[in-house]
């Protein structure tokens, strides 16, 4: 049987039609399973009337809204592939991916809406969806749209091999690419995450991450669906408002980045009531173990972290609640049917899968599962690179230890060879981040004509008296870094450049260095 993300939605209506599907807490908008349907399809054949046919794009420029929610379900019940755009993105990044994605309908809000004005004119082939009031002239109304549509689409025969999205890479190292999954791919990721995290029809889960990526989308919203859970739908994070949710609206699960976790617990938690919260997902990027201890402690809740990738779905590995002490640090264990190599790094191409190390050798992560990507849409040569063989080849550096369980140790392109020795820079942020005066921290190396590169670290302070003698007795203290793997520079910052899922944009970083260096 052709399983699709259509069937999974209208399987949900089917059995849980008058519950509450859907929340919007900033249009206080409530949505029964069924009442919900309605949009979907309404949204659907006005995407028809359009135009939109079968495997054409439709792109969303938008925070977390219903509008978004709807918006995936409608493409997927008419083939319409489905584009989220990281409402982040400026006037030029943004016109890359339209230029790349070339969509027949673009949803935007008015928060945006400068930004979408700045390019308007080039896409004159493009249609702007306007969800808002007071409709922009080159754009159209998208409530104008859906009251004067009829609420049932043209039938689409849909199959689980159809491309269901194009999702776009954070782009931590550049331009993005669009990654190209199938109607399969994320319902096999979806049951994985929904076994994981336990999801059940009586879960209600907070959306306060951003919906556009695939962390969100695919490891909680699509799951809780799946089952025919609530989900509550925040415009974007803010820890005073998730801590108010968690009380009012009774949420029971979580998914946020690790920087979103620690807003959240420096809070005064005091204030808020939150008996319902159950479990809480991270991932996205590390999280450093004391950091999950605090959470742990302070939240009172068990966690699950998730590791992966937008190529594979994106979950590749969980770490379940009962080794979140044991094996701290630890990305977890491959996801079922799920594969990992730990290869050794080829200089002249792609890691070979037969080239595999022992447990505790350190190389290359690759992977291959149910849910890898087709490839990186009109980017053939990539694609072949990056599925050489068969397996993704991840660009991250790490070993599998004796019981399976994968540890992360840093990108490829991120490690710093100082005299001769490789540092990872992942252990020595894991090491800042235990002083209790260090709120966030990224590690990069910095050219030296004696040594090759020098361990620098960018760090943000909790405490305003932090200073860099502070820090630095404190690596030399440290019983778990070696001391030519302390850094030495130290740069103090409001805040660490990060994409929307919260990994930190290291390119951005590098040019910072480089332009102090040339001072």
């Amino acid at each position: 049987m052709s399983v699709t993300i259509k069937n999974i939605f209208d399987q949900t209506v089917q059995k849980f039609p008058i519950k509450e599907a859907i929340y919007d807490v900033r249009r206080n908008i409530r949505y029964t399973y069924i009442q919900w349907n309605e949009q979907v399809n309404r949204l659907a054949a006005a995407l028809q009337a359009e135009g939109v046919q079968k495997g054409d794009r439709v792109s969303t420029y938008l925070y977390n809204n219903e509008e978004l929610a709807t918006a995936f379900f409608a493409c997927a019940k008419i083939g319409a592939v489905f584009n989220p755009i990281n409402f982040r993105l400026m006037a030029e990044e943004l016109a890359f991916i339209l230029s790349d994605a070339a969509p027949k309908v673009v949803l935007f809000e008015g928060e945006l809406e400068s930004t979408v004005a700045a390019v308007e004119k080039r896409f004159p082939e493009i249609a702007f969806w306007y969800i808002d009031e007071n409709v922009p002239r080159y754009a159209e109304g998208y409530r104008q749209k859906m009251v004067s549509t009829s609420s049932k689409p043209v039938d689409v025969d849909i199959h689980e091999n159809d491309v269901y999205a194009i999702m776009y890479t954070s782009g931590t190292t550049g331009r993005p690419k669009g990654v190209i999954h199938l109607h399969k791919d994320m319902v096999e990721q979806a049951k994985i995450l929904s076994e994981a995290m336990k999801y059940e029809s009586s879960d209600i889960g907070l959306i306060t991450a951003p919906m556009f990526h695939c962390a969100e989308l695919h490891c909680s919203f699509l799951p809780r669906v799946q089952v025919g859970a609530t989900n509550v739908v925040l415009h974007q994070f803010n820890p005073k408002k998730v801590l108010e949710l968690f009380e009012s609206e009774g949420i029971t699960k979580l998914f946020a980045a690790p920087t979103m976790w620690n807003m959240l617990i420096q809070e005064n938690l005091n204030d808020y009531k939150f008996q319902s919260l159950k479990l809480g997902l991270y991932g996205a990027a590390p999280m450093a173990p004391t950091l999950v201890l605090a959470c742990q402690e302070k939240l009172g809740i068990q966690f699950i972290q998730a590791y992966g990738m937008t190529e594979m779905g994106p979950a590749i590995t969980l770490l379940l609640e009962g080794d979140q002490i044991s094996k701290a640090g630890s990305a977890g264990q491959a996801c079922r049917d799920h594969e990992i190599v730990i290869a050794r790094p080829n200089d002249e191409g792609p890691s070979d899968p037969d080239d595999a190390l022992e447990p505790g050798e350190i190389g290359e992560i690759l992977v291959k599962g149910p849910c890898i990507m087709k490839g990186y849409f009109q980017r053939d040569g990539e694609t072949e690179r990056a599925l050489y063989r068969g397996w993704y080849h991840s660009g991250d550096i790490g070993f599998l230890d004796e019981d399976g369980y994968l540890w992360v140790k840093d990108r490829v392109d991120d490690m710093i060879i100082s005299g001769g020795e490789n540092v990872y820079p992942r252990e020595v942020e894991d090491t800042l981040y235990e002083h209790q005066g260090v709120l966030d921290c990224a590690v990069l190396g910095q050219p030296d004509d004696k040594w090759g590169e020098t361990v620098t670290a960018f760090v943000v302070a909790k405490d305003p008296l932090l200073t860099e003698s502070d820090l630095e007795d404190w690596c030399k203290n440290s019983d778990t870094l070696a001391n030519y793997k302390r850094p030495r520079r130290y740069i103090f910052c409001k805040e660490l450049p990060r994409n929307a899922s919260g990994k930190i944009q290291k390119f951005m970083l590098r040019k910072q260095l480089e332009e102090t260096v040339a001072e």
